[in-house]
């Protein structure tokens, strides 16, 4: 029995999609600044679908140290997948 909500999040998923990978990719499509290598993710379908992945990120410069975040991107029914927000983890 599932306890999803209508409109709710999924539970994280520690095994990322194709189309999870596809949507990221899409959404940091021209990004700079920075790398993020998801390792789970979650969806919540409203309008488009929310995501929601739990990644590594790296400052790209030299021996820069790993970070966890969160990063949220919205893929609309029709159109492009963007970055939404992204939220540092502090340990």
């Amino acid at each position: 029995m599932t306890t999803e909500i209508p409109g709710g999040w999924s539970a994280f998923d520690y095994e990322i999609t194709g189309v999870a990978k596809e949507v990221l990719k899409e959404a940091l499509e021209g990004f700079v600044g920075a790398t993020y290598t998801p390792s789970a993710f979650a969806t919540q379908i409203v309008a488009g679908t929310n995501y929601c992945f739990l990644c590594t990120g790296q400052i790209v410069v030299p021996n820069a140290p790993r970070f966890p975040a969160l990063v949220h991107v919205f893929k609309p029914l029709n159109g492009k997948a963007h970055i939404s927000e992204i939220i540092r983890i502090k340990p």
